[in-house]
C-alpha cells in the first residue's frame, strides 16, 4: 500500500509540485513496477489517497486489519510520525511489527556501543561496526510458493480506487518533460546491480576508477537513486559484493573499504538519527557556527548556472536536467558555494530554489522526497484478518526481489513537512538525496562538521581541466556547446562568450574566503 495525497505526495506543497517532476516521475515508475511484480503473484498494489494519520483508523476498521508491519525510519521526523501511527494501531487493537531494513545495522546499537553518542569520525564509525555482528541477510525473493494461500481480493474498480496516480493527477505539467535518464523501479535496479557486479576486476582489486569526462555522465550501472528509494536493498547489495569478492579472491574476507558507498550512507544516518537539527547550523550541537555572508545575487548565479565558471555551471545544468551529478561534481559545487569561493552558508545551498525548477538536492546530496527529513515510508505491510498476511498496506510497500524484508520497499514519505522553505536545490532535483546524507555531506564539504581542512578546496578551473581536458562535459552549458576544447574551462578565455549576467572572479572570491578562514 502506498499513500498519495493531493497535499503532500512526498513532494512539497501543491504550488511547488511543478518544480520537481523528476522525483515524481521516478517514484511513480517505482510504484508501477511494484504493481506489475505484485500482479505476477496474483496481488496488487493499493495506493491510498490521503494522510496516514487520517486514513489508517478507517482502514483498520474497514479491512479488519490485525497486523501492521513497517520499516523502521531512523530520521527524527520519521520516528515522530511512525510513533503516532503506532499509537493509532495499538488503540485499534492492531499488532505492530517494525523492522530495520533501510540500513545495514541497527543504528541505536552503534550509538550504544559509542557510549550513547553517535560517532563523528568515519574511522571511529568503522571501528564500532567492526565490533558488531555482520548485517543480517536479506530475506528471499517472494514467489508463488512463499505467498501460499495468501490471496488479495481485487475489485473491478481497483484501478480507479487504488491505482498508481499519474503525473497529471498529482498536478504536474508533463508538456516538454524529458524521458527519464534513470528509470524507476526494482526491476531496473536489479538489472543495474548485475551490470555493476560484472566488473569483476574492479571488485577483485578494488581500484577506484580513473576520473574522466565520461565518469561525469549518468551510468547504466549507477545505483544511488535505487538505494535511496528502496528499489534496491542495501543488504542485497552488501552481500552480493561480499560473495563476488570471495569468489574472485578465493574466500578472502573483503575490506570495509569495499562497501564505501553503503558505509558512508550508514555513517550519516547514524549521526543524524537523534538530531532533529541536523540540517541546521543553529541549535545543531555538531555544527560549527560560521559567520557566512548573505549574498542573494551570487547565490542566484550559482543556483541558475550563471557563475561564469563553465565547470560549475555545467554541473548545475546537469543536475537540473537529469536529477543526478557525480559525487565529485557535488563536492565541487558545494565547495564553490561555501568555503571555496562564495562564502555562502551550506543551509542556503540546501534551501535555494533553482529558477524555474525548484530546488534539487544539495550541492550535495540528498533527496528524500520528504518534507523534513524523515518522512520515510512507513511502508507498511498490512495483514488482512482472515487472509494470512496478504494485503500490503502502509505508507510504503516493500516487495519481492531485492530481498528487503519482504522485498522492494519504495520509499516515500507520509507527511513530511515543509522544511523551512524546503531543502530546495539538491533536495528537489537530486534523485538520490537523503535528508541525513544531504545535510551531513553539506556540513562535511563546508567544513562545518566532520572535516576541518579548510584550505583543501576544489579549484573550479583546475579540477575541471584535469577531469575534462577536452571540454566535453562543460558543453552542458548551452552557450558553450562549441569545439573550443579546454580553453572553455577558464572564465577569462570566454570574453565575449558569456552572457552579461555571469561575472564571478575566482581569484578575488577565494582571496576573500581565505580572509574569513
Amino acid at each position: 500500500m502506498r499513500f498519495a495525497s493531493p497535499a503532500r505526495c512526498s513532494l512539497n506543497a501543491p504550488q511547488e509540485w511543478d518544480k520537481c517532476p523528476g522525483h515524481a516521475q521516478f517514484l511513480l515508475q517505482c510504484l508501477e513496477d511494484l504493481d506489475a511484480n505484485l500482479r505476477k503473484l496474483n496481488s496488487r498494489l493499493f495506493v491510498i489517497r490521503g494522510q496516514p494519520a487520517n486514513v489508517f483508523p478507517r482502514l483498520f476498521k474497514e479491512w479488519k486489519i490485525s497486523r501492521l508491519t513497517f520499516e523502521y525510519d531512523s530520521e527524527p521526523f520519521g520516528k515522530e510520525r511512525d510513533a503516532a501511527i503506532k499509537k493509532l494501531a495499538m488503540e485499534a487493537g492492531v499488532e505492530v511489527i517494525v523492522k530495520t531494513s533501510h540500513t545495514l545495522y541497527d543504528l541505536d546499537k552503534i550509538i550504544e556501543l559509542n557510549g550513547g553518542q553517535p560517532p563523528l569520525t568515519y574511522k571511529r564509525f568503522q571501528t564500532l561496526i567492526s565490533r558488531l555482528d555482520p548485517p543480517e541477510m536479506p530475506v528471499e525473493t517472494l514467489s508463488d510458493s512463499l505467498m501460499g494461500r495468501c490471496v488479495t481480493p481485487i475489485s473491478e474498480d481497483h484501478g480507479d480506487k487504488y491505482g498508481v496516480p499519474s503525473l497529471e493527477e498529482l498536478g504536474f505539467d508533463i508538456e516538454g518533460l524529458p524521458s527519464a535518464v534513470w528509470p524507476g523501479g526494482e526491476t531496473e535496479a536489479l538489472t543495474r546491480i548485475e551490470r555493476h557486479l560484472e566488473r569483476k576486476a574492479w571488485v577483485a582489486n578494488f581500484e577506484r576508477p580513473r576520473m574522466n569526462a565520461n565518469s561525469l555522465l549518468a551510468s547504466p550501472t549507477g545505483l544511488s537513486p535505487y538505494l535511496r528509494f528502496g528499489c534496491l536493498s542495501c543488504r542485497l547489495f552488501y552481500f552480493k559484493l561480499t560473495d563476488l569478492y570471495r569468489k574472485v579472491k578465493k574466500n578472502s574476507s573483503p575490506p570495509l573499504s569495499l562497501y564505501g558507498q553503503l558505509l558512508w550512507r550508514e555513517f550519516f544516518y547514524t549521526a543524524a538519527t537523534n538530531n532533529p537539527r541536523f540540517d541546521k547550523m543553529e541549535g545543531n550541537p555538531i555544527c560549527v557556527r560560521i559567520p557566512w555572508d548573505k549574498n542573494p545575487e551570487a547565490l542566484a548565479k550559482w543556483a541558475e548556472a550563471k557563475t561564469g565558471f563553465p565547470w560549475i555551471d555545467a554541473i548545475m545544468t546537469q543536475l537540473r536536467q537529469e536529477g543526478w551529478i557525480h559525487h565529485l561534481a557535488r563536492h565541487a559545487v558545494a565547495c564553490f558555494l561555501t568555503r571555496g569561493d562564495l562564502w555562502i552558508s551550506w543551509e542556503e545551498g540546501m534551501k535555494v530554489r533553482m529558477q524555474g525548477q525548484g530546488g534539487g538536492e544539495e550541492g550535495g546530496m540528498k533527496v528524500r522526497m520528504q518534507g523534513q527529513g524523515g518522512g520515510e515510508e512507513g511502508g507498511m505491510k498490512v495483514r488482512m484478518q482472515g487472509q494470512g498476511g496478504g494485503e500490503e498496506g502502509g505508507i510504503k510497500v516493500r516487495m519481492q526481489g531485492a530481498g528487503e524484508e519482504g522485498g522492494m520497499k519504495v520509499r516515500m514519505q507520509g507527511q513530511g513537512g515543509g522544511e523551512e522553505g524546503g531543502m530546495k536545490v539538491f533536495e528537489e532535483l537530486l534523485l538520490d538525496a537523503d535528508w541525513s546524507v544531504n545535510a551531513g555531506s553539506w556540513m562535511w564539504l563546508s567544513c562545518s562538521s566532520f572535516f576541518q581542512q579548510f584550505f583543501h578546496c576544489y579549484c573550479p578551473v583546475g579540477f575541471g581541466r584535469r577531469t575534462d581536458p577536452n571540454g566535453d562535459f562543460i558543453r552542458w552549458v548551452p552557450f558553450l556547446a562549441s569545439p573550443l576544447g579546454a580553453n572553455l574551462l577558464t572564465p577569462h578565455n570566454l570574453d565575449g562568450t558569456l552572457p552579461p549576467s555571469v561575472s564571478l572572479d575566482h581569484t578575488s572570491l577565494q582571496g576573500e574566503s581565505r580572509k574569513h578562514i
